[in-house]
């Protein structure tokens, strides 16, 4: 494997199971993938059939699938802006809800606030770095 691996110019990784440290994009998609109600329980019987069952998991994926490092707003959301409106009617919700309730809120609000930048596990490196400094 390992010789057909090089000849074919593939680099192969040597990483512990379950590390992500080689390709950490990659693998929570293929997490995320294996996650979804419709992933096959067979192989697919021909290249046509794995073709449009992607598609469908992309198409799921950029329009449907609430992601919670962009604040629970779907990718095409945030790529075309309209992630601004979400979230600022979302915020306004929360806090409607907080003066009819307040008993049930310790705290303030969730932090509804566009993000700037996006990363993956970025919130989590940034309390870790904060956290070393």
């Amino acid at each position: 494997m390992l010789a057909t691996l090089q000849k074919l110019g593939v680099i192969p990784s040597f990483n512990r199971p379950g590390v992500s440290s080689d390709n950490a994009f990659s693998k929570s998609l293929f997490k995320t993938m294996k996650d979804v109600p419709n992933y096959p329980k067979k192989p697919f019987t021909d290249l046509a059939m794995a073709s449009e069952w992607c598609l469908e998991f992309v198409n799921w994926y950029n329009y449907e699938h609430s992601h919670s490092e962009i604040k629970y707003v779907t990718p095409i959301s945030r790529h075309n802006g309209s992630d601004v409106l979400i979230l600022k009617k979302r915020k306004l919700v929360y806090e409607q809800a907080k003066k009819r309730n307040p008993l049930r809120w310790k705290n303030t609000i969730r932090n509804w606030d566009c993000i700037k930048e996006v990363g993956l596990n970025y919130q989590k490196k940034r309390e870790t770095q904060a956290w070393a400094a």
